[in-house]
């Protein structure tokens, strides 16, 4: 490998049916085996119990309970077996998972769930979040493309499209909150949400894939005047957040740590971005273990506060959205402040049209220097720091440190914290 760090990638490809899933799988196979990667592809653990003859009628509620229990088992063993083989494999290596162990929770209640990760000795957090590095959510023909839904050619599939949709929302909701979740909808022909797929990849491990996979898919901000009632959204999932920035050798570089989870669990995350090739900001992130991230933390950048976060996770109108509701110990500067964010290639009224209605949302912010996180975190005033970055052109914050000047920044927050 000549020094270069081996890569072992893991993802999941879920959906609801006829949702290019199948596709998807064999064409992303195909383009990272055209990379010089080795690809393993994990079968989907149902389709292997059920073609034994099991029919879901036929059982009773403790038959299904049961069912359900070895299920999530076997997939896991089958998992760890394709695992396995990646990390002693000597190439770059791929693992594309025909759904994953969080699929089972969209076909059982909530109660019964939560009684096989107690008796299992599991928990949610590194189920979802820490087993895999991304999750990819191919959205149903059902939901916005009707005329292209087909049960034809496909032995097992049987749903017509009231179901369809609803197995789709079923298969999304038990994914929201994974820190890589990507939701490729309906809103082009078929060829490109399989490029957009592909991309959505490829923009995570951080591969320049020039125009082979051309998308317009971008970072959307927006300013929330303030967090309404719980029950105004859909089935979300909160999570606790901290960011520390490090101390880089460079001004042209920033690296930071995230620690994220829910009820003590966690999941930690290193990003190192880099300065602009070829028009395209090089980032790089790295799940680390506890004590990985514990000896990172040695390195903290004093001129930077922690950020602390609450980070709602919700889908709406099959768009993926993150609320970010910034909380104490913080500057004054963030007191109050809740960001909305998504990735999107659509148009700009199509993308204005799925915006949650629930949400007071005052501006839209993406490329605002004034909120970029690592503008945000500064101890120093703005006014009187040499390290405020001004211009936005990555898909965070900015890379160009240290050319303060105020006056080209746009201050809105109306809390009395960003008047300008």
């Amino acid at each position: 490998m000549d020094g270069k760090i081996k890569k072992l990638y893991k993802i999941v490809l879920t959906g609801g049916p006829c949702g290019g899933k199948t596709t998807g799988q064999s064409r992303l196979c195909t383009f990272f085996e055209n990379l010089g990667w080795k690809v393993y592809r994990v079968p989907e653990t149902a389709n292997v119990l059920l073609s034994g003859g099991i029919k879901f009628s036929e059982l009773s509620d403790d038959e299904a309970h049961k069912f359900q229990e070895n299920l999530l088992r076997c997939m896991l063993q089958i998992e760890n077996t394709f695992f396995e083989l990646g990390e002693s494999c000597d190439q770059d290596c791929l693992i594309i998972c025909d759904r994953g162990a969080m699929d089972a929770a969209a076909y059982i209640p909530t109660n019964k769930w939560d009684l096989i990760m107690k008796e299992n000795g599991l928990n949610m957090v590194d189920l979802r979040d820490n087993r895999y590095n991304q999750i990819i959510h191919m959205v149903s023909a059902a939901c916005g493309a009707e005329d292209f839904y087909t049960t034809e050619d496909h032995t097992s599939r049987r749903e017509d499209v009231s179901l369809a949709k609803s197995l789709d929302v079923k298969a999304s909701a038990s994914w929201i909150g994974h820190p890589y979740f990507d939701v490729i909808d309906n809103s082009s022909d078929f060829e490109n949400k399989i490029c957009r797929m592909i991309a959505a990849v490829c923009q995570k491990l951080g591969l320049d894939t020039g125009d082979r996979l051309a998308t317009n898919s971008k970072k959307r901000k927006w300013l929330v005047k303030y967090l309404p009632n719980d029950q105004l959204f859909p089935p979300f999932q909160d999570f606790d957040v901290v960011h520390n920035y490090l101390q880089t050798y460079t001004k042209n570089m920033q690296a930071r740590l995230r620690k994220r989870g829910q009820k003590g669990h966690w999941n930690y995350t290193h990003t190192i971005r880099r300065p602009r090739v070829r028009g395209q900001v090089i980032e790089v992130k790295t799940q680390l273990s506890h004590r990985d991230y514990v000896n990172l933390l040695s390195q903290k950048d004093e001129t930077h506060y922690p950020i602390y976060k609450k980070r709602r996770c919700f889908i709406h109108y099959n768009q993926y959205f993150q609320l970010d509701i910034y909380c104490k110990p913080c500057h004054k500067r963030c007191e109050g402040l809740v960001l909305l964010e998504t990735y999107s290639a659509l148009e700009d009224q199509e993308l204005l049209d799925r915006l949650p209605k629930f949400l007071d949302i005052e501006a839209e912010v993406t490329g605002n220097a004034a909120y970029s996180m690592f503008n945000l975190s500064l101890v120093e005033d703005w006014d009187k720091s040499k390290n405020f970055c001004h211009y936005l052109k990555g898909p965070d914050e900015d890379l160009n440190v240290g050319d303060h000047k105020t006056n080209q920044v746009s201050y809105i927050h109306t809390n009395g914290k960003l008047r300008k």
